[in-house]
């Protein structure tokens, strides 16, 4: 069954479940493209933004107060994720999202009608153009809702997600700051370090990570609401801009205000891009701690096994009992997504013609995505792998006591080139560093009790 609906290029067949109108209905038709479809947090962006627009002119008196009501009560029921299921459009449309506007006028308008006992979808007595998008436009409320579902998905579940992580890697530092261990540079074996000390690396890691994206969060409160079309505010009243701004803190808790350009709003998308960055940033940190825990407990028995990840599954479907460091496999595969979404929203961000920058689905769609992947990433890599990390001390002074680097120590006393001379006689002969500075006659072996003691050899960072 369907219905009759309307638009500016005539009539359009609308399923009669439906909620929305003629435009959604000819970008399904026009748009059948990949399975990627606009993230339910930008068309919950919008129905916030109908929401506030409605409230500004509302008050404004630019819209009855009877329409306002019944398009808020509209927006409230899709930002309660009831009609989810009314936004199918894809994420490769018009390139300033104004289908996704449209859908989400559309559908407000269609469910306020039937509110109002007029049946479902239809223009009246709320218009999706002329009522529900007062005020706006599609180029100034799709970089808005952008602005704003990234805001959310950051606070709300980036960040915690990062300190939770953080969290489990400073218990498991402080656990094992006395634990002395071989450290390694270029892959090959290096002075002695805690494993405190180690660990401690990754949690600054994430905190720089975190300090970069709080860094970029000012610009992205900042929001192009207000500017219309192309920035001059044509059709919006005076101070809409800063009125709706006010409104969408008020309502989200967050601090958003107008943004001070809104021609570099609607044309450049230099916030969206720096916060991509320091998401890459975070990405880079994760890769490093997933490929140092997955060296760190390779083995069982051939490789390093100073660390025991968690046997969460069975890791092969021929080889019995071996398991796998997936974990970390998949905090690493993440972590490439999100340097390869960086680039595409490098390039997209750059396609600013003119007055609209028309690639905007594609960035919100990559920036989207690696905010969940890497918050899920966090969260799922402290719940299923540090928070199971075991470590073999054992294995950690086997590898300490064979360790030709702890040579370095003698350096004060008789110098590099005898203590290179020892750790090569070392090396080449099998002997242990005592057998071999001994067998040299360079020190003897109360001297070598004395001056090689690996607690000793952790500078000012030792505990």
């Amino acid at each position: 069954m369907s219905r009759i609906e309307t638009d500016s290029l005539g009539e359009v067949h609308v399923p009669e479940e439906a909620y929305w109108g003629a435009q959604t209905q000819r970008s399904l038709i026009n748009f059948a493209i990949g399975n990627e479809k606009m993230p339910l947090d930008v068309l919950h962006a919008l129905a916030l933004i109908k929401k506030a627009a409605a409230r500004v002119n509302d008050r404004n008196g630019d819209l009855p107060a009877d329409i306002a009501r019944l398009i808020e009560q509209a927006a409230d029921e899709v930002l309660d994720g009831q009609h989810d299921d009314q936004f199918p459009l894809a994420v490769w449309q018009t390139g300033s999202g104004t289908q996704s506007n449209m859908n989400a006028n559309e559908v407000i308008a269609g469910r306020a009608n039937e509110l109002a006992g007029k049946g479902r979808g239809g223009k009246s007595p709320v218009h999706p153009n002329d009522h529900v998008n007062r005020s706006q436009s599609s180029n100034d409320c799709f970089p808005t809702a952008m602005h704003i579902a990234v805001a959310k998905a950051v606070n709300n579940h980036l960040l915690p997600a990062i300190n939770e992580l953080s969290g489990g890697l400073a218990e498991l530092s402080a656990r094992h700051m006395k634990l002395v261990k071989t450290g390694r540079t270029h892959m090959m074996d290096a002075t002695p370090i805690t494993f405190g000390q180690e660990v401690s690396a990754y949690i600054a890691q994430l905190d720089y990570a975190e300090r970069a994206i709080n860094a970029a969060m000012p610009a992205i409160y900042e929001l192009a609401q207000g500017g219309t079309a192309v920035g001059t505010g044509l059709n919006a009243p005076h101070g809409f801009g800063e009125a709706i701004a006010a409104e969408l803190a008020a309502l989200s808790g967050l601090p958003f205000i107008t943004a001070p350009n809104k021609f570099a709003a609607l044309s450049g998308h230099e916030p969206l891009t720096n916060l991509s960055g320091a998401l890459k940033t975070l990405a880079v940190a994760l890769m490093k701690l997933a490929n140092d825990f997955r060296l760190l407990g390779s083995g069982p028995r051939a490789g390093l096994a100073e660390i025991k990840l968690p046997a969460n599954e069975p890791g092969s479907s021929i080889m019995p009992g071996k398991v796998n460091p997936t974990q970390c496999e998949a905090l690493s595969m993440l972590a490439c997504q999100v340097m390869g979404n960086d680039v595409t929203i490098g390039f997209a961000a750059s396609q600013g013609h003119l007055q609209l920058n028309v690639y905007k689905p594609v960035i919100i769609h990559n920036l989207l995505q690696s905010i969940q992947l890497l918050a899920d990433g966090c969260s799922n890599f402290q719940e299923h792998c540090v928070n199971g990390l075991e470590v073999d001390a054992a294995k950690m002074a086997e590898h300490l006591e064979r360790g030709l680097m702890l040579v370095t120590a003698l350096n004060p006393h008789i110098g590099y080139d005898k203590s290179a001379e020892i750790a090569k006689k070392a090396y080449a002969e099998g002997l242990t560093l005592r057998e071999a500075a001994l067998e040299l006659g360079y020190l003897t072996d109360e001297e070598f009790d004395q001056w090689v003691r690996p607690e000793n050899m952790l500078g000012s960072g030792k505990h």
